[in-house]
């Protein structure tokens, strides 16, 4: 039984942790390097960070932040925000990234995710995808949830996985912070076309959530929360009793 990983994720502006609900309002939490080195004792799997403004405003991702956190955690760090090029790819894995997220730079060169993979393997691009009903449909959306590509999401993450992904983060706008379970519909509909790991993002409120998740899609290889984490709403240690309890294989 392949075991199910528990992944905190970490939304940065300016330097500082922040959530919201459905990528609105969002609130200030902590340090990002705190929290990162919090988790990665407290039993996280793996680290996700990203640098929420980076695609909207621009500009880079922040590096020191980044480097600080790296240096602190002994757990798998994927980073994204503002990853546009092969130049992007290389400067957060020189500042100790493992895997490399990105999203709206794929959207605008998807060629990215193919030359990306080639260089430095399947296995360190991860394609992160934000979407959202519209029309009955599952539509793409880019630059932090606010822009409404009109692309298809399943039809972009085929072709995603097609160009090298070697993961997919499916983060549904429908569900992000409200805390009312994960989109199963969406993340079903996702693991039968692709066999590469995706990690459920979105919706996660309580420790049942994980259950229903992975007992109800046992293709889905990791659930990502954040505010339930930051807030101490479920602990990790817990949370992976719980599952444990459920038949869910935990690294604990």
């Amino acid at each position: 039984m392949i075991t199910k990983r528990i992944i905190p994720c970490l939304d940065v502006k300016n330097g500082r942790v922040v959530k919201g609900v459905n990528f609105q309002g969002l609130s200030d939490v902590s340090s990002p390097v705190e929290l990162g080195k919090y988790y990665g004792e407290r039993g996280a799997d793996e680290l996700v960070f990203y640098d929420i403004t980076a695609s909207a405003e621009g500009r880079a991702l922040f590096t020191d932040i980044l480097k600080e956190v790296a240096s602190t955690i002994f757990i798998p760090l994927t980073v994204g925000g503002g990853i546009n090029t092969l130049n992007d790819f290389d400067r957060v894995l020189k500042c100790g990234a493992d895997k490399v997220s990105v999203n709206s730079g794929a959207i605008k060169d998807p060629n990215l995710i193919y030359e990306a993979a080639k260089r430095y393997g399947d296995q360190c691009v991860v394609l992160s995808v934000d979407a959202k009903r519209v029309n009955g449909e599952f539509r793409v959306f880019a630059k932090g949830g606010r822009e409404d590509t009109g692309m298809n999401a399943l039809e972009w993450i085929k072709r995603g996985v097609d160009n090298g992904a070697g993961e997919i983060v499916l983060n549904s706008i429908d569900t992000d912070g409200v805390k009312g379970g994960f989109d199963l519909a969406m993340l079903g509909a996702v693991t039968r076309l692709v066999s590469v790991p995706v990690i459920a993002s979105g919706g996660a409120g309580r420790a049942e959530d994980f259950v229903t998740l992975f007992k109800e899609l046992p293709k889905v290889d990791a659930g990502l929360a954040a505010s339930i984490f930051h807030f101490g709403e479920v602990k990790i240690e817990e949370l992976k009793k719980i599952l444990k309890e459920n038949g869910i294989s935990v690294r604990l």
